[in-house]
């Protein structure tokens, strides 16, 4: 069965850069949907991005034009270039897959506590402004 392992997190500085990874074993990553989602301490889990099997993506609005996810097939890994980073950003970020392969809007909107069947278990980030 699909295991995901994150990595990449960390602690910077406001304005700073990070790239996560997810590394995918079990199964590649063609024909899913793949989405890193994130949670602060005391909120709801949230989509942050994601991406289908066609390469079509979708963002959260809170990290348009700073976050770009991509994967690598051939690897089965998927990343989460993040920029500009903010206080804000600050949360435990996770990789999952959604094998039916729904479409990457549908995961950022809903995925966070729908229909995702595989879980990392998390890569922490921390902002200080």
């Amino acid at each position: 069965q699909v295991q995901l392992v994150e990595s990449g997190g960390g602690s910077v500085q406001a304005g700073g850069s990070l790239r996560l990874s997810c590394a995918a074993s079990g199964y590649t990553y063609n024909n899913y949907c793949m989405g890193w989602f994130r949670q602060a301490p005391g909120k709801e889990r949230e989509g942050v991005a994601a991406i289908d099997s066609d390469g079509s993506t979708s963002y959260a609005d809170s990290v348009k034009g700073r976050f770009t996810i991509s994967q690598d097939n051939a690897k089965n890994t998927l990343y989460l270039q993040m920029n500009n980073l903010k206080p804000e950003d600050t949360a435990m970020y996770y990789c999952a897959a959604d094998i039916v392969g729904r479409t990457s809007d549908l995961v950022v909107a809903e995925g966070a506590y729908y229909g995702m069947d595989y879980w990392g278990k998390g890569t922490l980030v921390t902002i200080a402004s």
